[in-house]
C-alpha cells in the first residue's frame, strides 16, 4: 500500500531518466505512466478494512486536489463490494513535473526552448543526447555551444589546441570540456583538436646524487624517451606540491607530483615510474585520495600507501582542513 510520496518518487525516477526523450519525442510511449499503488491485499481488508478505507480516501483526496485519475478495483469484503484505488494515471511529462516540483517544470521549458533553437541549426543532430547534457549550461554557455558548433561546421581546427581555435569570446578550457557536445551538434567524429604534451614533475632524492652536485627537480613530457638521472629503487607520488618538493633524503628515491586525480592517468603512462619495484601514494586521508589510489592499481600500479590509515587520522584530525 503505497503512500503518495512513494508514487511521486516512482514518476521522478522516470523524469530524471527520461525526460529529455519526452520532449524530443512525446510518442516515445513513456506517457501515460501508471504507477500501481500496492492494493491491500484481502486478509488485510478483512482485518482492517478501516485502515484500508482510509488509505483508499486518503489516495481520492490527494489525487483530487492535483487533478489526476485513479483507477480503481472492486474488491469484496466480507461478502460487499468496496472501490479500492488500482493505479494513479500520470498522463503526460508535464503533468509529471507539476506534481514532482522542484524545477523539473522549469527543466522542461527550457529543454523545449533548446530543442527549438539546436532543430533550427542543426536539424540532423541528436537532439535527446543534446539536451539532456547541456541542461546544466547556462543560457550564455548554451548560445556559446550553438556558435563554436556553427564556426566548426564549416571550419576546421586540425592540428590546434582548444585555446588555439579562433572563435571569438571563447575561452580554451570551455572548448576542451564541451567538446563532445560540439562533436553531436555537427555530427562529427573529432573536432581535429590536438591537446598540449602532459609533464610529470618530480624531485629527486637520493642523498648522494645531490650532494654531487645534481639537479634537483626536473620534469618530463609524457611520450619522451628520456631518462631520470639515476634508476629509482622507490617512487613516492604526492597529492602535495610542496610536501613533493620538500620530501626528506631516500636513496635511490624519486618524489613525483601526482596532482590529485591526475595520477592515475598519467603516472603509468611514464614506464620508469609505473615499473619501478617500489611505488608509494601518500594524498588526502578522504575519499578522493583512497579512489585516486584505487585508479593506480586499476591502471596497473602495484602501489602501496603511507599516513593514509585511521591511527593517523585520529593521530592528526586537528591539523586537517574541509576543500
Amino acid at each position: 500500500m503505497k503512500t503518495p510520496s512513494q508514487a511521486i518518487k516512482e514518476v521522478q525516477s522516470r523524469l530524471e531518466r527520461r525526460w529529455h526523450l519526452a520532449i524530443v519525442n512525446p510518442a516515445t510511449g513513456d506517457w501515460p505512466f501508471r504507477v500501481p499503488l500496492g492494493a491491500p491485499s484481502r486478509a488485510i481488508l478483512e482485518a482492517d478494512f478501516q485502515s484500508a478505507h482510509a488509505w483508499a480516501r486518503t489516495w481520492e483526496d490527494w489525487a483530487a486536489a492535483r487533478q489526476l485519475s485513479i483507477d480503481w478495483n472492486t474488491r469484496m469484503v466480507l461478502g460487499t463490494t468496496q472501490p479500492m484505488p488500482g493505479h494513479l494515471e500520470v498522463p503526460n511529462v508535464d503533468t509529471a513535473a507539476r506534481i514532482c516540483g522542484h524545477d523539473w517544470p522549469g527543466c522542461l521549458a527550457r529543454g523545449r526552448h533548446r530543442l527549438d533553437l539546436a532543430r533550427a541549426a542543426f536539424p540532423f543532430a541528436d537532439h535527446a543526447r543534446i539536451i539532456r547534457a547541456a541542461d546544466s549550461m547556462t543560457d550564455a554557455d548554451f548560445t556559446l555551444l550553438l556558435e563554436a558548433a556553427r564556426w566548426f561546421s564549416s571550419n576546421t581546427a586540425a592540428g590546434l589546441t582548444p585555446r588555439q581555435v579562433p572563435l571569438p569570446g571563447f575561452h580554451g578550457k570551455w572548448l576542451n570540456g564541451n567538446q563532445s557536445l560540439v562533436q553531436a551538434l555537427t555530427g562529427k567524429d573529432d573536432l581535429g583538436l590536438i591537446r598540449r604534451p602532459t609533464r610529470v614533475h618530480f624531485t629527486y632524492l637520493d642523498p648522494g646524487h645531490r650532494a654531487s652536485g645534481g639537479r634537483h627537480h626536473e620534469s618530463i613530457t609524457v611520450g619522451d624517451s628520456a631518462e631520470p638521472a639515476y634508476k629509482p629503487e622507490t617512487v613516492i607520488i604526492l597529492e602535495n606540491k610542496d610536501t613533493a618538493v620538500y620530501f626528506p633524503p631516500i636513496p635511490k628515491g624519486i618524489s613525483v607530483e601526482g596532482e590529485g586525480s591526475k595520477a592515475p592517468g598519467v603516472i603509468p603512462l611514464v614506464p620508469w615510474m609505473k615499473q619501478c619495484a617500489r611505488v608509494i601514494y601518500w594524498g588526502d586521508i578522504d575519499a578522493k585520495g583512497l579512489c585516486i589510489v584505487n585508479d593506480l592499481r586499476s591502471a596497473g600500479i602495484s602501489v602501496s600507501t603511507i599516513l593514509m590509515d585511521y591511527a593517523t587520522y585520529e593521530a592528526y584530525e586537528q591539523y586537517g582542513a574541509l576543500d
